[in-house]
């Protein structure tokens, strides 16, 4: 039995991109309030063994050999970093001669371990949601003893050293790093960071849209800010 799922092919800039989710549920090392997969009941950040490995990277070879995609994008339910055959995952794709994107919320790129596997994909996405450690600790809730301080500067130092396409998606949450001051701080956090690009994002999907969504204008005004720094 497979543990992988996959979202239907779609065209962005021009390629054709498969993305895929590796971990059979959420595992990850924060705990996001809005999550929109829930509440996490394995709040980890070390390599864990899945059953089913071996039948789903068959079926993945099969999908790749099938279909005509340019890129693999490995978007999981949490922390991809954590399935301990993501080195087999990425050698498959490229070794397909396809290009792989990684997305992690970043606070293992501080990790050798992780750093290793990471540097080993065309693209990452690093994420910052919170522009301050209380915010960080209150919606994020990380796995004890993390802080704001060394999420950032793990995506700084590993951005410092990788040779890849770093892009930094930023999410804007109402009542939380939309204000004036935590724009500013955001607009620092991009400088240290220095991506190779910048997604900005909000809170699109229900129940999450109704308290912490921010209204058009906003979202065009934040985003202007924070792309033309």
């Amino acid at each position: 039995m497979s543990i992988f799922d996959y979202k239907d092919v779609y065209l962005e800039d021009g390629l054709r991109v498969l993305e895929v989710n590796i971990l059979p549920e959420k595992y990850c090392n924060f705990d996001c309030i809005f999550c929109p997969i829930g509440r996490s009941n394995n709040k980890i950040d070390t390599p864990q063994s899945f059953d089913g490995m071996e039948n789903s990277l068959r079926e993945l070879e099969s999908i790749l050999e099938n279909s005509n995609v340019d890129l693999v994008f490995i978007n999981s339910k949490g922390e991809a970093l954590v399935n301990d055959k993501i080195v087999n995952v990425i050698n498959l794709i490229k070794g397909k001669g396809l290009t792989v994107r990684l997305l992690s919320n970043g606070y293992l790129f501080g990790r050798d371990k992780y750093i290793k596997i990471a540097n080993m994909c065309d693209e990452v996405i690093g994420e910052i949601k919170v522009a301050s450690e209380e915010q960080f600790q209150k919606i994020q809730r990380p796995i004890n003893g993390y802080t704001m301080e060394e999420h950032i500067s793990n995506m700084v130092s590993f951005n410092n050293q990788y040779k890849g396409k770093f892009i930094l998606e930023i999410t804007v949450i109402k009542g939380y790093n939309d204000d004036e001051e935590s724009i500013q701080k955001t607009k620092n956090i991009i400088k240290e960071i220095s991506p190779n690009k910048i997604i900005i994002t909000r809170m699109e999907d229900e129940p999450f849209k109704k308290k912490l969504g921010i209204t058009d204008e906003r979202f065009e005004q934040i985003s202007n800010e924070l792309l033309n720094i």
